[in-house]
């Protein structure tokens, strides 16, 4: 019955006492249940509702999911990994902590990429998460649960976490907005740790207003996250409808150009198509959009670049996950082998060839050659395009190279053009730039997205423009589909 309704609306419903907070949370609770078997997007899954918050909050009451690598004091907290699957936190997630106190209610823990390593949502200890516009695609990752959850209409929001794209690129297959703050916005106190450097909190929802309702709570200086950021006295829900006439964005001219491509995929040109439809409705609004172009081999170095540094801050960043202070204890008589079996059977091969990668990048006689160097063109491409924000307002482009894929589908596009667009993303998450996906239409029946991405610290502004984007294209709040999920 409220399924279709976001936060404005559901706030609206309860203050009016027309439902209560425990009525949401039973339908949501009961959705959860529903469609669990059939798209598992939950590993946990909250018998009761339970109330302990404000009473003033927008989301005061608001059923809501949260991405199972967030600390959560007495619930069990898995990271979707078999070496933590019996693991319970003593302790709350600041971003958690923040929630319950605002009176937003948990339904459940969502299913991810193992230890959010991953853009699929097919690693998790529990199982693959399906893409609820069609069961047998993805629904990409790592926040592969949470974005399952919204796009179901189980939750109007829901948490995730975004080292690469894993909040961004889900919204962008599963038709939900997924909203990557500025580095530091919201604190990261109680998220497992993945890479510190390009770890940030991401949020799930139907619509920019609700982000920024969401965002409004959870942003601020965290004293146990030396880098969270100042509040600034900003309310991202006071600046979402100004005026955006002649606000100037930018695009890659040559990666947006279906000439560029040498064998192009039918899905490829309607999702370029569809940026130009994209192009022109950012005119209607008045925004200037203009093109630009990077040196490609300076842009071909994204991917191996985000897989050299994510690898290493990953390796370092686990070395604790030994089975001795806590997660599933390994069989030996002796510390070595109990942390040797604990590791071999408490990670999948995924996760062990990334901890393989980092080690190797971390060996002292490798550093310079491949950990510095990465370091170093990190440095390159935030530098051009922390100059490319001082002449442009914002950075807009399809929010991937491709519909969701099939389970069984192999990528044949791996040449460099098509792996730039398909990860251009990483660079919101190289510069720590506040970096918002939103649907845009549709491609053969599946929904796609376009991507915008503003200077550091400007979260308002990328907010602001998303929001009057989501308005002139008409794709806010939709569910997959619809009542007959």
């Amino acid at each position: 019955m409220y399924r279709k309704m976001m936060i404005d609306e559901l706030r609206s419903k309860l203050d009016n006492n027309e439902v209560t907070g425990e009525e949401l949370f039973n339908e949501a609770h009961d959705l959860a249940n529903k469609y669990q078997e059939k798209y598992n997007s939950f590993v946990t899954i909250i018998d009761k509702y339970q109330f302990n918050g404000l009473s003033d909050s927008l989301i005061t009451n608001i059923p809501y999911a949260l991405k199972d690598n967030y600390s959560t004091k007495g619930i069990l907290t898995t990271a979707s990994s078999n070496i933590l699957k019996n693991y319970i936190p003593v302790y709350d997630s600041t971003v958690y902590k923040k929630l319950k106190e605002a009176g937003a209610i948990l339904v459940g823990k969502t299913v991810l990429d193992e230890l959010a390593m991953g853009g699929t949502g097919t690693t998790g200890h529990t199982g693959k998460v399906k893409n609820p516009w069609d069961e047998k695609r993805m629904i990409g990752g790592s926040s592969a649960g949470s974005a399952a959850a919204v796009a179901l209409g189980i939750v109007p929001f829901a948490i995730g976490s975004d080292t690469g794209d894993s909040v961004r690129k889900p919204a962008h297959y599963g038709g939900v907005v997924g909203f990557k703050p500025s580095y530091g916005r919201i604190s990261r106190y109680g998220l497992f740790a993945f890479a510190s450097s390009l770890d940030h909190v991401g949020i799930f929802a139907r619509s920019v207003k609700d982000i920024a309702i969401v965002t409004d709570i959870l942003k601020g200086y965290d004293e146990n996250d030396m880098t969270s950021l100042p509040d600034e006295d900003i309310k991202y829900t006071e600046k979402l409808d100004l005026n955006i006439q002649g606000k100037k964005l930018f695009y890659l001219k040559n990666i947006c150009d279906i000439a560029y491509y040498d064998n192009p995929s039918n899905n490829l040109k309607e999702i370029l198509n569809n940026f130009q439809e994209t192009i022109t409705n950012c005119q209607k609004l008045g925004i200037e959009v203009y093109e630009e172009e990077i040196d490609i081999d300076l842009l071909n170095a994204i991917y191996p670049v985000y897989n050299i540094l994510s690898c290493a801050e990953a390796t370092s960043n686990n070395s604790n996950l030994t089975g001795i202070p806590f997660g599933v204890r390994g069989e030996g008589s002796n510390i070595n082998d109990i942390m040797f079996n604990a590791r071999t059977k408490g990670f999948s091969e995924l996760i062990k060839r990334r901890f393989v990668i980092g080690s190797y990048v971390l060996r002292k006689e490798n550093q310079e050659k491949l950990y510095l160097n990465a370091c170093r063109i990190r440095r390159m491409l935030v530098d051009k395009f922390n100059t490319l924000f001082t002449k442009y307002d914002g950075f807009i482009m399809p929010a991937g190279d491709t519909v969701a894929p099939k389970f069984d589908e192999r990528n044949d596009n791996l040449s460099k053009e098509y792996l730039v667009l398909g990860n251009f993303m990483v660079i919101g998450n190289f510069g720590g730039y506040p970096s918002i996906t939103i649907p845009s239409g549709f491609v053969n029946n599946l929904p796609v997205g376009v991507n915008i991405t503003g200077a550091f610290k400007n979260d308002d502004l990328v907010l602001n423009i998303a929001n009057e984007l989501e308005e002139i294209m008409n794709y806010k709040g939709m569910i997959a589909g619809e009542d007959d999920v």
